[in-house]
């Protein structure tokens, strides 16, 4: 076995476990290829299961990979095989089905070497590693079973996304994360500095804060009524020491919560220029009673506080959002009253989904479902109010300089992260440069920028 590819469909956190992936293989002596220009020995599949299009992307996933690489031992990881929904019933041959996750690179290792797994009885035709097999995935003079590791670098990105924190215990009714990933766990402060540092050394400038509840991080629970004070400043603590790391130019967070947004997180983001003005807060609706029934930590009016909050301590900042539109029982009054928390916030950026039933969740059984034709007017309304904020946020930049970190094709990320594409000039920026650009022209697809320094 000389060679293998991967897969990744879904969250920045399966992003993050696939480099872990990647440098294991790496170090067991394969070489990375792309499934489209050759055959690999080994296929990884990192499957996602947050939606019923996510899995269904998922099953494609695996399916194409039979087609290429029909020699090929593929492995099937992520989310998708954690939960028992019947969504991966007679997966095929040569398919390994990795039902617990901590055994991923035991399980790997094992196949490298042996070309041979412990498997469930092939009588259901689903490979799935067993629990109690865990402690026979191990090499031959090996003790204890490896296991992924710190990352020394986010290949093939500019940005590094860097996961401190893993598990949710929040069930939200729509949402199937805490049956995928159960155990609220924290990485320790030290290992996420000395990680960030390796991959500022591997040339990252700006690494985003990620995780399953990022807010959660350093707590047992994601419940805040379990949390002392009902408060975590420890998110804010780590972010401090962070911005202390040589070299690193930018870290950036991604999804919060409005309860994740203290006074004093904030006074980290005022006070530490290298984290970017730009908080992702999940909304989901705009409506108390649709929220009631999301199992939402929050309220409409406690979200709109913390907007307030956060637009007198930072200047301008981005706001991003995701919405679902169509929850069952969403009336019209409910949905114009998420249109209108929209317009009041003015989001930089609103990511809009449908509902759709996922099995294993409370809402799968929720009545009053919303007719799909109604759910697409809503979408198109939101998504055309998204194209009118995005648009009336980035015009207040124009004339003013920002700093973009350049990914291919001459465009980058602002530090409010809006799309900067530059204007032709005589010198060829590089990926992974930040350039000091003035802001010249708004467009649908982001804004022109002419260069005015290489930093």
């Amino acid at each position: 076995m000389k060679t293998f590819a991967i897969n990744t469909i879904g969250c920045k956190v399966n992003q993050y476990e696939s480099q872990q992936i990647r440098e294991l293989l790496e170090q067991l002596g394969l070489n990375q290829v792309e499934t489209s220009k050759s055959k690999p020995d080994l296929v990884v599949i990192n499957t996602c299961c947050v939606t019923l299009s996510a899995s269904a992307k998922s099953r494609q996933r695996i399916r194409k990979a039979q087609k290429l690489s029909p020699d090929a031992i593929i492995v099937v990881c992520g989310c998708l095989p954690t939960v028992q929904t019947g969504e991966l019933n007679n997966p095929g041959k040569n398919i390994h089905l990795i039902s617990h996750r901590e055994t991923i690179a035991a399980t790997l290792s094992r196949i490298i070497n042996n070309g041979k797994v412990a498997v469930s009885n092939s009588q259901s035709q689903n490979n799935t590693i067993k629990a109690e097999n865990i402690s026979k995935i191990k090499l031959k003079n090996q003790v204890e079973p490896p296991k992924l590791t710190k990352l020394t670098s986010f290949k093939g990105h500019t940005r590094a996304f860097l996961k401190i924190q893993d598990g949710c215990d929040g069930y939200c009714s729509y949402c199937i994360v805490p049956k995928a990933r159960p155990f609220v766990n924290s990485k320790p402060v030290e290992t996420v500095l000395q990680e960030a540092q390796a991959l500022v050394d591997a040339g990252h400038k700006e690494i985003v804060v990620t995780g399953i509840f990022a807010g959660a991080y350093g707590q047992k629970s994601v419940r805040r009524k379990n949390w002392a004070n009902q408060q975590n400043d420890k998110l804010a603590d780590l972010l401090d020491k962070m911005g202390e790391i040589p070299n690193l130019a930018r870290i950036r967070v991604s999804s919060l919560e409005p309860g994740d947004v203290t006074s004093r997180l904030l006074d980290t983001f005022f006070n530490n220029r290298k984290i970017m003005p730009h908080l992702h807060l999940s909304l989901q609706s705009g409506s108390n009673a649709v929220l009631k029934k999301m199992c939402r930590q929050y309220s409409a009016d406690e979200f709109k506080g913390k907007i307030a909050l956060i637009k007198s301590r930072l200047d301008r900042p981005a706001i991003t959002t995701d919405i679902i539109v169509g929850f069952p029982g969403e009336t019209e009054a409910d949905f114009e009253q998420t249109v209108e928390l929209a317009k009041e916030t003015g989001f930089a950026k609103m990511h809009v989904f449908s509902f759709s039933k996922r099995a294993g969740t409370a809402a799968a059984s929720m009545q009053g479902l919303v007719n799909n034709e109604v759910m697409k007017r809503r979408s198109w309304i939101l998504l055309d109010l998204d194209a009118e904020l995005g648009w009336k946020f980035r015009e207040q930049f124009l004339g003013e300089e920002a700093t973009i970190l350049l990914e291919n094709g001459g465009k980058g990320r602002s530090e409010r992260y809006f799309t900067v594409h530059l204007e032709n000039s005589g010198k060829k920026p590089q990926k992974g440069e930040l350039v000091r650009v003035r802001l010249v022209k708004n467009n649908k697809n982001g804004v022109i920028g002419k260069i005015c320094e290489f930093l």
